[in-house]
């Protein structure tokens, strides 16, 4: 395996990570940034107001894009063990 292979199986495997953290992670954010809004207008510093609907908003998408992420992580971990006797050999 030269070091070709090995920064293309790197560089794989981020874009994998991104591609299957960011519904997660952008679905957060926005609510997040829209229970801050809220917050900020009605002047409740209350922390389970910012805690909760995050962790109702990520059990939602997991819900929801968890069958694809699951399909795209096995997919990926197919490949690296398909690929594994041409990198030892």
């Amino acid at each position: 395996m030269d070091a070709q292979q090995v920064l293309a199986t790197g560089q794989n495997g981020l874009t994998t990570l991104l591609m299957v953290s960011a519904p997660i992670l952008l679905v957060v954010l926005v609510v997040g940034l829209l229970v801050s809004i809220f917050q900020a207008a009605t002047q409740i510093n209350e922390a389970t107001l910012s805690f909760v609907p995050k962790i109702v908003a990520a059990v939602i998408v997991l819900g929801l894009a968890g069958p694809w992420m699951m399909g795209t992580l096995v997919e990926y971990l197919r490949q690296m063990l398909l690929a594994l006797p041409s990198a030892v050999g």
